[in-house]
């Protein structure tokens, strides 16, 4: 949640902030006027209790002097007092769930590093790679001419060789949960193996629980306002994990970590389970838009100045993958209106599938500020003066392997039918680097 001390004190300038995320400011005049009879109603109960606790001390001393009777009439003084506190007591709780339940659908103020915009038409497309011709600014840049065998999309080519078997996924699980087979399973496997080892030497690798608590939900922001797209068990109110953000989010919650610490940065590979509600007819075919996927994950905690060297060395590391792979992408800048509700600054990669002939997202990078931190309470100790803070979170995925894998098998098609394999995945492939036109690896 947002900073709700900084919203009362810079509530014209947060305001406007927030506009351009398409807040509606009646909600933060709403969430305001509950916090300003919240607060009267706090220093009423503060008052009440510190008068109660003086006739608590009244009645002592009149017990001591021997005045019966002044100390029984202070006693029903103090118990009509303490009827009147469980009022008030009552009102600042109710008035704070009010405010909370406002307060914590209120996106995070973006950073004033963001582009303007109302939606992704407005997002900043900043400069593409390609194997062949390196890093360009975008407006440089062109795709590459591909032949009639390269533009055959990844759900065909997925069938032709045994790789993809989504009939039989539908029917076992329903639309948009995938089955890999053979060396298509094999590539998602090498895939991530390739990917652990990569971030191994930063990074400690974490297994988290694939189900988690609601308010483990409720710390990164993905509840209460996106309960529709959750898997959820209602008998043990858990919830299928939509990323590993989610666990790694709240491994440290109610802790305090020391500074010297920092970043303290975590990797995880896990399935990640997103219901897509309302998604129906929206690039459902193949691996595009998927009920359940592969993803790893980057995660750092930090200090607010380290939230930028925290964030670079994630999209670095997603970027390196990418270029090891030899996917041609793009990196594009998140504008106001396009960012998630948790992130002040967002980054995606998008790959080029030549199959689909689309830019796919396989990367968002997001510094969340101490928004997720507040919700989650991920605190540090300061090493200058002792002072205990609110961390900063950073995450991004490093990669999630579905449109990775359409854009590999995409790109590398050969005229024969067969799919050439990246390079960095041979070793984890038993030294094999091609799928043959029969669907074996060779």
């Amino acid at each position: 949640m947002i900073d709700i001390k900084l919203l009362r004190e810079q509530t014209q300038e947060i305001t406007k902030r927030l506009g351009s995320r398409g807040v509606d400011p009646d909600m933060i005049s709403k969430v305001l006027e509950i916090d300003s009879k919240l607060l009267g109603s706090m220093t009423a109960r503060d008052a009440m209790r510190e008068r109660i606790n003086k006739i608590s001390a009244e009645v002592a001393q009149a017990m001591r002097d021997g005045d019966a009777p002044k100390a029984e009439e202070l006693r029903r003084t103090s118990r009509e007092l303490g009827e009147q506190l469980g009022l008030i007591e009552r009102q600042c709780q109710e008035l704070e769930n009010e405010r909370r339940s406002i307060w914590a659908i209120i996106p995070n103020i973006p950073d004033d590093r963001v582009p303007i915009g109302l939606s992704e038409e407005d997002n900043v497309v900043e400069r593409a790679w390609s194997p062949s011709s390196g890093e360009r600014k975008y407006s440089e840049f062109t795709l590459p001419e591909y032949p009639d065998h390269k533009r055959v999309p990844h759900w065909e080519i997925g069938e032709q060789l045994g790789l993809l078997d989504l009939g039989r996924a539908a029917k076992i699980s329903g639309s948009m949960f995938p089955m890999f087979k053979g060396p298509g399973a094999r590539l998602l496997r090498a895939m991530t193996s390739l990917a652990l080892d990569e971030h191994e030497d930063s990074y400690l690798e974490v297994r988290p629980p694939t189900f988690v608590r609601r308010q483990t939900m409720v710390s990164t922001g993905h509840l209460p306002k996106f309960e529709d797209d959750a898997y959820h068990m209602e008998v043990d109110d858990l919830f299928a994990i939509p990323t590993a953000e989610v666990p790694l989010t709240s491994m440290f919650k109610d802790e305090i970590l020391e500074e010297k610490d920092l970043p303290l940065r975590l990797c995880a590979v896990s399935p990640c389970f997103r219901r897509e509600a309302g998604s129906a007819g929206k690039d459902t075919r193949g691996l595009l838009r998927l009920h359940e996927f592969d993803k790893v994950e980057l995660f750092a905690c930090c200090t607010y100045e380290q939230r930028d060297e925290a964030m670079n060395d994630i999209l670095v590391r997603a970027e390196g993958l990418l270029q090891r792979l030899g996917l041609i992408y793009r990196v594009v800048q998140l504008c106001t209106g396009d960012l998630g509700i948790s992130s002040a600054r967002t980054i995606d990669l998008e790959v080029y599938a030549p199959g689909v002939d689309r830019w796919l997202e396989v990367s968002s990078v997001s510094w969340f500020s101490d928004y997720q931190a507040r919700r989650a309470n991920l605190r540090y100790r300061s090493q200058s003066d002792g002072r205990v803070r609110l961390l900063n979170t950073v995450n991004g995925s490093a990669l999630a392997w579905p449109r990775i894998w359409a854009a590999i098998v995409e790109a590398n098609r050969e005229a024969d039918g067969g799919v050439s394999v990246p390079e960095a995945l041979h070793p984890y492939l038993g030294g094999r680097s091609r799928i043959s036109p029969e669907g074996r690896l060779t």
